[in-house]
């Protein structure tokens, strides 16, 4: 599981490349614990900014602070790579 942090922290390491999440909502404590799957989501860091495709198909352009606001009170399970790139332009110029 990856906490929001550590996912922006792993998606700027790894600029340009598309990688699919589940994201997670645990809720309750104890016995009442429980997690909830919201949905699959594409992320994609750009930069300062994250481009996040939720589980409805729209495209999302959040800075890194937006990011951090928006998903973090979730859990996202493992990254994994969707093979394809977003900033390959500067190579066929």
């Amino acid at each position: 599981m990856l906490s929001p942090a550590d996912l922006l922290t792993f998606l700027n390491e790894r600029g340009g490349r598309e990688y699919r999440v589940q994201a997670l909502l645990h809720t309750g404590r104890g016995r009442k614990a429980a997690v909830r799957e919201l949905g699959e989501y594409s992320l994609t860091a750009r930069g300062e900014t994250v481009q996040a495709t939720g589980p409805s198909g729209q495209t999302r352009d959040l800075t890194h602070a937006d990011f951090l606001s928006v998903f973090g009170s979730y859990t996202f399970g493992p990254a994994q790579p969707t093979g394809r790139m977003t900033d390959l332009g500067p190579l066929f110029s």
